[in-house]
């Protein structure tokens, strides 16, 4: 008697194995087509969204995730392929705060602080991709990360309508224990998106990329710009090139709660966009 239900549920065990990693499988090959290994394949989207992940392990060791995302949000801005930047990450803790970590690091290596908006309330993939959609208005974006969570992510997006692909940066080499977790992660996505109908912790007023500024009808023909964030403009613009240089005023602004606000206001100079400098070796350097 008890040889039978060890035999049955050995066997039991072995079902529940192989049909995890059926779907798991499945679901690699479903999102295949939108996933890109590099940045010149990548096609031309307004948004990237990176994914958060700690800077550091416990131990206190560089976390190579966060190294390669950062360098991979680098490479698809450098490049053209994506003009901001969406930092989605967990703020659960005072003092543990994923999207303003990316954002000083990002900004430390040239990305513009007006091209850079941070979502707070990215506690998992499901809430980063699906806020995305709901809170920042943008419906067709680029996701940087690693492949298997590529794949996970776009399969999220895929079930909710959203046209993504995917950046995949490079993994660290040894990937065993995180591949086998993810197979768990994606069982508990299925259940969110089939069983569950999850929604994100928050979602919150819509905060298009870019701003969009209401406009009264017999108003000025230029978006609203309140008097703090004029000030920031007119700050940047002191720091450029004054002689013989063009610069290009018209940009992002990031207001005070986080939002950012579109200015058109123009200088008669027109530089284009200064490119973000590769990550120092004491800074990302990669393994």
């Amino acid at each position: 008697m008890i040889k039978r239900l060890l035999i049955g549920l050995l066997a039991l065990i072995t079902l529940l194995g192989l049909t995890a990693i059926g779907l798991d499988q499945w679901i690699s090959w479903k999102t295949a087509p939108y996933i890109y290994d590099t940045v010149s394949q990548l096609p031309k989207r307004q948004v990237g969204v990176v994914l958060g992940t700690s800077k550091y392990y416990r131990g206190g060791e560089p976390n190579q995730y966060y190294l390669y995302r950062i360098q991979g949000a680098l490479n698809a801005y450098n490049s053209g392929k994506v003009s901001y930047l969406l930092l989605s990450g967990d703020n659960a803790l005072q003092s543990y705060n994923e999207p303003r970590t990316m954002r000083r690091d990002l900004i430390k290596n040239g990305v513009r602080p007006t091209d850079i908006v941070l979502d707070y309330a990215g506690f998992r993939t499901l809430d980063s991709i699906v806020r995305t959609r709901k809170v920042f208005d943008t419906n067709d974006f680029i996701i940087i990360t690693q492949r298997f969570h590529c794949e996970r992510a776009l399969f999220i997006a895929l079930q909710q309508g959203i046209q993504a692909q995917c950046f995949a940066v490079p993994s660290p080499k040894n990937i065993l224990s995180i591949r086998i977790r993810e197979v768990g992660a994606r069982l508990a996505a299925l259940a969110d998106l089939y069983l569950f109908n999850s929604e994100p912790h928050f979602l919150g007023p819509m905060v298009p990329i870019p701003s969009r500024t209401a406009l009264p009808k017999h108003g000025p023909t230029y978006p609203a710009v309140t008097p703090e964030q004029m000030v920031e403009l007119e700050n940047q613009q002191a720091k450029r090139p004054q002689s013989g240089e063009s610069v290009d005023a018209s940009t992002t602004l990031e207001a005070p709660d986080g939002n950012s606000v579109a200015s058109n206001k123009k200088t008669t100079d027109s530089a284009p966009k200064p490119k973000a400098q590769p990550p120092t070796a004491d800074h990302v350097s990669m393994p």
